[in-house]
């Protein structure tokens, strides 16, 4: 006969264990960046540290051979690193609420931007050099850095951009469980053909656009189309003088300002300097910039070049916003009666949304965008490469280009 007492201890643990097997798995719940509360992986440790528990994927990031951990209160507080070949599906649920547990090779839920950036994210190795700097900038800093062709942005020391080096495309990198972490690329692969770093600045001086006279377009006759002074009638002759030149009654059109096509896309204008290139090959040519600082980075604008200007510097996009400063010329005073600086400062114009409605209505839109869609940044910098012009932007400049 069996003592059913003596056996119970070892039938309460089978029956503890099947209960938890039939759990396991299906009930963690995967925070979408391979992280999960009430969770574990078994054996395979590598190391652990005591650390907080919002740390731990961090800290499996930065160290070698790390794939996997789990976060206990063990010890005030203990992340245990892992290694090997490990996914979601070897996870199992605890009862334990406090406990943390995730991967870092699941490459495929990296949720990029659009724009070669993302959070939660994370490249191994190869760093060239690192700053303390906001997340916001690091990909600003490694664009301006020689050999930089990716980064990794954590809260290391106050917050420090680890700029790296090296062939790399958005598949080598790996997810985290540190939601503050930011990754991200400076081409989309191992060709940087056409990508080059710049910067970005603001105007909006209503004057004729340089590339509004005929012969400004190699190879053609096309030429940015000038209005007059209601800035909606269109001339049809392109050597009329600039407003803002003695007599001339030649301006900016109204519709020649940024919007939004989304919360990622804008299309707009700009004057630009690109080095190796003259002013007849850059009129009329399209530019995508991907910003990679500011309050936009990760955001993208398509602009058509209209204009060029001596204080325009070499990989510089001077971006056409009303209200962003009436720079060295000022033709919204013949205009518009503007003030002598232009609405708000001479150089940066105005400070604020509110102050967008002291400019005319017609182009009060592309003030406002400024501080709607660009988020007020300040000059940010990107990354440009030329692109086919979209009809939008033809349609309103009425000028194209063959090559």
């Amino acid at each position: 006969m069996i003592n059913i007492l003596s056996t119970w201890p070892l039938i309460g643990f089978m029956l503890v264990n099947i209960l938890t097997l039939n759990c396991v798995r299906c009930d963690v719940n995967w925070n979408g960046n391979n992280w999960a509360m009430s969770c574990d992986f078994r054996g395979n440790d590598l190391s652990n540290v005591q650390i907080a528990s919002e740390f731990c994927g961090g800290k499996c990031a930065e160290t070698q051979r790390c794939t996997h951990f789990t976060w206990t209160q063990y010890n005030g507080g203990t992340c245990w690193m892992k290694s090997g070949t490990v996914s979601k599906s070897d996870a199992f649920s605890t009862s334990d609420s406090t406990m943390v547990c995730g991967i870092m090779s699941d490459t495929s839920t990296v949720q990029w931007n659009g724009n070669n950036w993302a959070m939660s994210c994370d490249f191994r190795g190869n760093d060239l050099s690192n700053v303390q700097i906001a997340s916001e900038f690091c990909g600003g800093k490694c664009a301006e850095t020689q050999r930089c062709t990716h980064f990794t942005w954590t809260q290391y020391n106050g917050g420090t951009c680890w700029m790296k080096s090296g062939t790399v495309s958005k598949s080598d990198a790996l997810s985290t469980s540190d939601s503050t972490m930011v990754c991200g690329v400076m081409t989309t692969g191992p060709d940087p053909v056409g990508k080059v770093a710049g910067r970005t600045t603001r105007y909006w001086d209503c004057c004729k656009a340089s590339c509004g006279w005929p012969g400004k377009v190699s190879g053609s006759n096309a030429y940015v189309k000038s209005c007059r002074r209601d800035g909606y009638a269109i001339w049809n002759d392109g050597n009329i003088a600039s407003g803002c030149g003695s007599g001339g009654e030649a301006f900016v059109c109204n519709n020649q300002i940024p919007w939004a096509i989304n919360d990622q896309l804008a299309y707009g204008f700009a004057a630009a300097t690109i080095p190796g290139l003259t002013e007849q090959q850059r009129c009329c040519a399209c530019y995508q910039l991907d910003f990679t600082s500011g309050p936009v980075v990760g955001k993208t604008m398509i602009v058509q070049v209209v204009n060029s200007g001596s204080d325009v510097s070499p990989n510089q996009f001077d971006l056409q916003i009303p209200g962003g400063g009436v720079g060295i010329f000022n033709g919204c005073s013949s205009q518009w009666s503007a003030p002598t600086d232009g609405w708000g400062e001479r150089y940066g114009g105005v400070s604020s949304r509110q102050q967008c409605y002291n400019l005319p209505g017609a182009i009060q839109p592309g003030c406002l965008f400024r501080f709607d869609w660009f988020k007020g940044a300040d000059n940010p910098t990107m990354l440009y490469s030329k692109v086919k012009c979209p009809a939008e932007l033809v349609a309103r400049t009425g000028c194209s280009r063959n090559d």
